[in-house]
């Protein structure tokens, strides 16, 4: 096999699997607005309660500050189920995404 057809096939399987490794946006937009919304309002109000690099910490250590945050709080069971330990990803990557001080808008919610 010569150089440039291995470099590319090397190319191709590490873009594929930074795309798989990724969080949905989308879905934690869904998450957020189904788990989050009632108390924290729409996406543009509860995204923009703290900074991306909060965001990141916050979902540190598997999330657990943001849990602790909702201990004892009506969304205490959500945050300590199943639903949430799959969906974090997604929303995490939500919240960074349209942070304070990112310059992102969500488009709806």
């Amino acid at each position: 096999m010569n150089k440039g057809l291995s470099l590319l096939l090397s190319a191709v399987a590490v873009s594929a699997f930074a795309t798989s490794a990724h969080a949905d946006i989308n879905k934690g937009q869904k998450a957020y607005l189904k788990q989050c919304k009632n108390c924290h309002g729409n996406g543009t109000k509860g995204a923009g309660m703290h900074t991306q690099d909060e965001w990141a910490e916050l979902f540190e250590d598997d999330a657990a500050l943001i849990i602790e945050k909702h201990a004892g709080t009506k969304a205490d069971k959500y945050f300590g189920g199943e639903s949430f330990k799959k969906l974090a990803p997604d929303l995490k990557d939500f919240l960074f995404h349209y942070g304070s001080d990112s310059g992102n808008v969500p488009s709806c919610g």
